[in-house]
């Protein structure tokens, strides 16, 4: 007979937890309200034996216990989250780290908050009244939690404005919120650990709540914030914030005027190095340089997951015959306006080089980088799933 569907999806995304997975699964198992029916889904990209141990607690719990092992951890911890998102069977998702800096006990009151205040998105902050981030170790650590959280509310006033705690690894989202999401053209395209900051922007979710809780002490294992989580987070606001065409023209137009820094520079050596060069095949050359300046920084950062349409050289070459064509294709613009229209140089200049950055980053926006559906999904529950073993005590929890 099948089982009937689960009432809460405890999604735990893991690397190298191992001495944290018994009491992390004791702790969940002890909270659990009568009557609710949890599944725990461990998102695992680990080195060490976490799995083999999730596999032999599993056995002695009375709900069900998903592993899925990631071979390749893309998108790291998000990305780990998401794909247990989709193994979960519930109408709601907790995601919660497996080190019990997290409360488990504090799982099933999310819950109770979302029901009861008809949000979609619950999230157990720090920062809110009544919260302490006193787990953080280290005056390094709560620098860098506050300065990221200032940063993300800057960048995101509106889908953040209901949040103290963007930052937040732990929190209740209904169901319904990540599938409408999931379903748009750009998808789920989590980096990093930071997913909240991922599902807040992109799945708008309607209605958000807060409960606070004190941020732990890590019961086992080493803390996986590192300069390189950091440099992620930063690539993921940028692509999260470039979502939108009209936020990806204004970055593209500021790399676009710091590409000038390095042609000037080239120019001056160039002239410096070899005076008998004339301007224009000098000019020429050092427009390379901005052009590579411009390529690096919007391929790295504006348009890192659409950079898979083509090899980097590819594109690179493209990239740059789009700009040798905009420098070729400004001054006989303007000379039309000049002569044909009958403006003066300056208005003209201006307009030539709207006109022709416009044509530039339609061209590199919808051709070169094409926008992808990505649907971040993944199987529901297949032979990954570790079924409990019938306990022949009697179940403590009713």
């Amino acid at each position: 007979m099948t089982a009937p569907p689960a009432d809460v999806s405890i999604v735990v995304p893991t690397f190298n937890e191992a001495g944290n997975i018994h009491a992390l699964l004791t702790r969940v198992a002890a909270a659990v309200p009568a009557g609710v029916r949890p599944e725990v889904i461990f998102a695992d990209d680990s080195t060490d034996h976490t799995c083999a141990v999730i596999e032999r607690e599993a056995a002695h719990h009375p709900f069900p216990v998903v592993l899925h092992h990631r071979p390749e951890p893309a998108g790291g911890l998000g990305g780990a989250v998401v794909e247990g998102f989709g193994r979960a069977t519930a109408p709601w998702v907790v995601v919660i780290d497996a080190d019990l800096q997290h409360p488990p006990e504090l799982v099933f009151e999310l819950i109770a908050r979302g029901e009861s205040t008809g949000a979609e998105l619950v999230v157990a902050s720090r920062y809110a009244a009544g919260g302490d981030r006193g787990g953080l170790a280290g005056g390094y650590r709560k620098l860098v939690s506050s300065s990221s959280t200032l940063l993300a509310k800057s960048l995101f006033p509106r889908a953040l404005s209901g949040l103290t705690d963007p930052m937040s690894g732990f929190f209740a989202i209904r169901r319904t919120a990540v599938d409408r999401a999931a379903a748009e053209d750009e998808g789920l395209q989590p980096l990093g650990y930071k997913i909240l900051l991922e599902l807040a922007v992109r799945c708008r979710p309607r209605g958000i709540a807060e409960v606070p809780y004190a941020f732990g002490e890590r019961h086992a294992g080493a803390s996986k914030s590192t300069a390189q989580e950091g440099m992620r987070f930063l690539r993921h606001l940028i692509t999260l914030r470039t979502a939108d065409p009209r936020a990806r023209a204004v970055v593209f137009g500021l790399i676009g005027l710091s590409g000038f820094v390095p042609n000037l520079v080239l120019l001056w050596l160039l002239t410096r190095a070899a005076p008998e060069l004339p301007y224009a095949p000098a000019e020429i050359i050092a427009n390379q340089a901005g052009l590579l300046w411009n390529f690096a920084l919007i391929d790295s950062f504006v348009y890192r997951n659409q950079r898979r349409h083509h090899r980097r050289t590819v594109r690179l070459l493209s990239f740059a015959a789009v700009g040798n064509a905009d420098l070729v294709a400004r001054i006989p613009l303007a000379a039309l306006l000049i002569a044909g229209g009958g403006m003066t140089a300056l208005p003209a200049t201006a307009l030539s080089m709207t006109v022709v950055f416009t044509a530039r980053f339609l061209v590199v926006d919808r051709w070169l980088y094409r926008r992808l559906r990505v649907r971040a999904t993944a199987p529901v529950a297949g032979p990954d799933v570790v079924e409990p073993v019938p306990d022949p005590v009697p179940d403590p929890l009713g």
